[in-house]
């Protein structure tokens, strides 16, 4: 295994920039996932890490050497991709086996480091079928053994689980920590579905516009937001946000008014504020008891009900008077996260407080995060 760096990694075509000014350090072992949403750029600098495009500005380094200008052949890496990419006329063992036999490796080796291969992503028994009798999971899976061969330092995965049905994605994301785990090598994956994120990464890379926007564990990027970027991409459903200003006693806006002390955090009067509040961390008023600081209490509408089975979602209306948005999330609406058991109906009057201990605050104009809870 090998760490990886990107040491002011620029990439451009043309006018456009794909890549800013990226500076990363990928330790030996990590499980690293680039996750944004489509062109932000993540897979642009997964492929200036495979050597598939060389940087405009900048470096790459892989196990401390520098590869900027070297072929993907000479980087010992290895790649998966969304387009699986098996041949069709080569039964599994083929497919497995095809770019040792081409790198001239003896047979007993190849027989060795295919079996090998074919255990970690539980193949047995599979070495014969075509492409073409397989499952999407099972052809995902001989596509990573095609790669385990190699006995890469790094493997690089852009959307491997894209192209696989919901279930098959939650399968192979066990099958991908197993894979980590057992090979203990460096992983760099690229994906813009966060839960793959989530579930997999040690650091999760959060990327926009080809800019860095936090670069932390899952967890971190979750409760500790660097940014209203990362604050609403990170979280399903995402974060509300209520946008408002500072005053001398605390946030104001149109629907929700919270007092805390500003000083305590450098804010000052008039500031444009953004608060944020997950939607678990809205509670209907009698079960105020569950919010670990609860605010005052709120009047609010219920608008729509989204039934999940292990927890209900309810999109609240502020204000009678507040015109909802086809997303549900606009100015003077709330999604909160409800129990199932709960017996709720459109329409209904309700009392809703948040915890004050989990309200996040950003400033509107720069978009930093400057607080995670507004305790007094």
């Amino acid at each position: 295994m090998a760490s990886v760096t990107l040491e002011n990694v620029t990439k451009r075509y043309g006018e456009e920039v794909a890549v800013d000014n990226m500076n990363l350090e990928i330790e030996d072992g990590e499980f690293v996932t680039f996750v944004g949403p489509s062109g932000c750029g993540k897979s642009t600098s997964m492929e200036t890490i495979a050597g598939l495009t060389i940087p405009t500005e900048g470096s790459v380094y892989i196990g401390g050497e520098e590869v900027t200008n070297l072929p993907p052949k000479d980087r010992g890496i290895s790649m998966v991709f969304q387009n699986i990419a098996l041949f069709p006329h080569m039964d599994v063992y083929d497919n497995i086996s095809f770019g040792l036999r081409l790198r001239k490796y003896d047979q007993e080796e190849i027989d060795e480091r295919v079996q090998k291969a074919a255990d970690v992503v539980q193949l047995g028994g599979m070495m014969d079928r075509m492409p073409e009798e397989m499952s999407g999971g099972q052809r995902q899976r001989v596509a990573i053994a095609r790669a385990i061969v190699r006995e890469p330092e790094v493997f690089l995965m852009d959307e491997p689980l894209a192209n696989l049905d919901a279930e098959l994605r939650v399968h192979m994301r066990t099958q991908l920590q197993r894979l980590h785990r057992e090979l203990d090598t460096t992983i760099v994956y690229v994906t813009h579905d966060q839960a793959q994120a989530m579930t997999m990464s040690d650091r999760i890379v959060v990327v926009n516009d080809g800019h860095l926007m936090q670069v932390d564990p899952p967890l971190t990027c979750y409760n500790e937001p660097d940014n209203l970027f990362v604050a609403g991409f990170i979280g399903s459903p995402a974060m509300n946000f209520v946008e408002g200003q500072a005053t001398e006693d605390g946030f104001t806006s149109t629907y929700m008014d919270t007092p805390f002390d500003p000083t305590n955090y450098g804010i000052e009067p008039g500031q444009n504020l953004t608060m944020g509040i997950r939607p678990e961390d809205v509670y209907l008023e009698r079960d105020t008891h569950l919010a670990e600081e609860p605010s005052r209490t709120y009047e609010a509408v219920v608008d729509v009900l989204e039934p999940m089975g292990d927890e209900i979602f309810a999109y609240l209306l502020l204000d009678e008077d507040v015109e909802a948005s086809a997303e549900g999330r606009g100015e003077g609406q709330l999604l909160i996260s409800l129990d199932p058991d709960t017996v709720i109906a459109p329409g209904d009057d309700i009392e809703i407080v948040i915890d004050r201990s989990d309200v996040h605050l950003f400033d509107t104009d720069t978009g930093q995060a400057i607080t995670h809870d507004i305790l007094e």
